[in-house]
This record gives C-alpha cells, sequence and structure tokens, in this order.
C-alpha cells in the first residue's frame, strides 16, 4: 500500500496535562512520519501518520492479525474500541476496511483532545470517540452491534480490575455479532498467573478462546504483552499462526490442548474478586 504524506508537519506541543498524567508525543527517529504517545514515562501508542496501516508494537500488530482474519479482506466492518490512546488500530482498520464504522470508549478526554488535534485521523475515517469508562461505555451499547470489540485500556501501567471479570467479558459478548470476536491486550509476566485467570475467564463466557504471545513471555521469562482472542465461532487458528509466524517478532498461537495445559487450574474471575493487571518491573517500557 502507497504511503500517504501528511498535508502538514506535526509540532508537538510537549508535555501536556491529561486526565491519566502528563501526555508526551515523541517523533520516531527511525521512521518519518511516526509518533510516539507516551504517558508518564510509559509508551501508550505508536502512530505513522504516512502509513496507518504500520503497526510498531508486537502486541498491535497481533491485533492486527485478529482485525484482518474477522471478515473477507476489505469488507467494513463494525468495530468497538475499549481504550483509545492514539487511535492506531482505529486508524487500521480505516485504511485498511475503508467504510467501517468504528466507536472508541476513552475516559481520558483531554488526552482524546490532544491527540486529534496533533495527530488527526484521516477525514474519511468513520471514527466516533465517546469519553467515558470502558466498563459504562460498553454497557451503554446496543446488543449485537459490532463484529468485533477490541480491549487495551491501561490505568497508567496496568488494566483496572473491573475490566478482568467475567461480568466484562457477558458485557463484550452481548455486544458482538452472533461469531463476532473479543481480543485483548493482556500484559503480565512470571509466572502468567493473571494470564491464566484471563484465559479462565474468558473460556467462561466464549466457546473458543487463544493466545498470541510472544515464546520469551509465554515461558515466563519476561513481562510482556499476551493477546487473548474469543468468538462463539471457531477461530482462524492456521491463518493466525501463519501471520504470527511471520512478524517480525515471531509469535505462538496457544489453543486446544496447550491452552488446557496453559491455564491449569485456573478460575475465572467474577467482579468481587477481581483485581488490576500485575505492576510491569521499573524500566521494561523505556525507550
Amino acid at each position: 500500500m502507497s504511503r500517504r504524506r501528511q498535508a502538514e508537519p506535526v509540532v508537538p506541543p510537549g508535555p501536556t496535562p491529561v486526565a491519566g498524567g502528563t501526555a508526551e508525543l515523541l517523533g520516531d527517529a527511525d521512521r518519518d512520519g511516526s509518533w510516539v504517545l507516551m504517558v508518564d514515562g510509559t509508551p501508550q501508542s505508536h502512530v505513522d501518520l504516512e502509513d496507518p496501516t504500520h503497526l510498531e508494537f508486537e502486541y498491535v500488530r497481533r491485533m492486527g492479525h485478529v482485525l484482518d482474519l474477522a471478515a473477507e479482506e476489505g469488507r467494513p466492518i463494525d468495530v468497538v474500541h475499549l481504550g483509545g490512546g492514539a487511535l492506531t488500530l482505529p486508524r487500521y482498520v480505516a485504511a485498511t476496511r475503508p467504510g467501517s464504522r468504528q466507536r472508541v470508549v476513552e475516559l481520558d478526554q483531554p488526552l482524546t483532545e490532544l491527540v486529534r488535534a496533533h495527530l488527526p485521523l484521516p477525514r474519511d475515517a468513520r471514527v466516533r470517540v465517546r469519553a467515558a469508562d470502558a466498563r459504562e461505555g460498553l454497557a451503554a451499547l446496543p446488543r449485537a452491534g459490532a463484529d468485533v470489540v477490541v480491549s487495551d485500556v491501561f490505568a497508567g501501567a496496568r488494566t483496572p480490575g473491573h475490566l478482568t471479570s467475567v461480568e466484562y467479558a457477558q458485557e463484550a459478548h452481548r455486544v458482538l455479532r452472533p461469531g463476532g470476536t473479543y481480543t485483548a491486550n493482556v500484559a503480565d509476566g512470571p509466572p502468567l498467573r493473571f494470564t491464566r485467570t484471563q484465559v479462565a475467564t474468558l473460556r467462561a463466557v466464549f466457546a473458543h478462546v487463544c493466545l498470541l504471545a510472544e515464546p520469551g513471555t509465554l515461558r515466563g521469562r519476561r513481562f510482556g504483552n499476551l493477546v487473548a482472542v474469543a468468538s462463539d465461532a471457531e477461530l482462524p487458528i492456521p491463518a493466525l499462526v501463519r501471520r504470527c509466524a511471520a512478524d517480525p517478532m515471531p509469535s505462538r498461537v496457544v489453543e486446544g490442548a496447550d491452552l488446557d495445559r496453559f491455564a491449569g487450574s485456573a478460575q475465572p474471575v467474577h467482579d468481587a474478586d477481581a483485581v488490576a493487571s500485575p505492576e510491569p518491573p521499573e524500566g521494561v517500557f523505556s525507550r
């Protein structure tokens, strides 16, 4: 796909107070026209304004594979994004599936205003952003109105507990059309106890679940981002395997009996006992 030149250069405003802390847009020295959104020193998003199909962060690339396989190539889809950041995946869907309708729920309205002012969306992107808590925004959406629900929500560097429960997954299931797909960013480190409970939680709601993860993270050697995928329809496992294996940083697809062994005796998490994802080790997100 050809790279599209932006009309005017981006002039970043410097460190900017937002609801979640201090945000800053940093130019990517290795890629012209690309920007990293940092919040309190943690990289939240990477955006290539000249080529929105480029997904720099590996876990975001894996979520992109899920979106690519959600329907026939190029067909418009309806997507709900829980967590907005710099709107990387909404830009990706707008570029790869023109005409798609997308709704974003992002609690931090000042952050959204910063992003839209300095990293504007393409004019033809059908993206609506609502300022709300992800759980509340999800509950307000109509039943069976989305083909894909993407959950990538962080308060600082942790996913809030109320976005990790069976009840939250049930709300996502309600919003999806029959056979629709749910995908979530799961940040975890050794011994991956949080991820195992998330697998059990999704299995309590959806008929089919898999994990996409870099081998070192999956073996508990380092803190990282794993991508959970769930649906009541059969997942496109062979296609996911091919795409994940071909990535610059190859990842594994864990499903079936392998996922049984990974989850072990982990139990689903409900609202009453849900906790936030683990705090990442100091320096893990340093650039």
